[in-house]
């Protein structure tokens, strides 16, 4: 059993994704909007994304966008925590999730990792890139 993140985004699910993809290496890429859902579903018919996911191995990051009028904040409390291959993998895949967002913490080695750095991208998801150091 595993736990997979879901984000929320409110009309840009579809650059969102695409850009988590290309940064992330990802193996497979699915974006259904509302609009495709059948009638008898009641759904609006939207070009905003319904579903969406990136797969990488055996890994899955899931998206949507919110129905219009709905209440939305970018993922204010939740990190998606990422481990990169190694520090030059580590830390172009930090740059690139921070251009145009913010630095929280410059991408650096610390105590329990070669790499570690978070930022919030400019979709407002928070990320945390790393290397960690094997336990001894």
């Amino acid at each position: 059993m595993s736990f997979t993140p879901f984000l929320f985004f409110d009309g840009n699910c579809a650059e969102a994704i695409d850009f988590y993809a290309e940064v992330l290496g990802a193996d497979e890429v699915v974006k259904t909007a509302f609009g495709e859902a059948p009638a008898e579903a009641g759904l609006p018919a939207i070009a905003r994304i319904m579903y969406a996911h990136i797969r990488i191995g055996d890994e899955m990051l899931m998206a949507s966008d919110i129905v219009p009028g709905q209440p939305y904040q970018p993922q204010a409390s939740v990190h998606i925590s990422h481990y990169a291959k190694d520090s030059k993998d580590g830390r172009g895949k930090f740059e690139q999730l921070a251009e145009g967002g913010e630095v929280l913490m410059e991408y650096q080695e610390t105590f329990f990792a070669h790499g570690f750095g978070t930022c919030r991208d400019k979709f407002g998801t928070h990320w945390m890139i790393m290397i960690p150091k094997k336990e001894t």
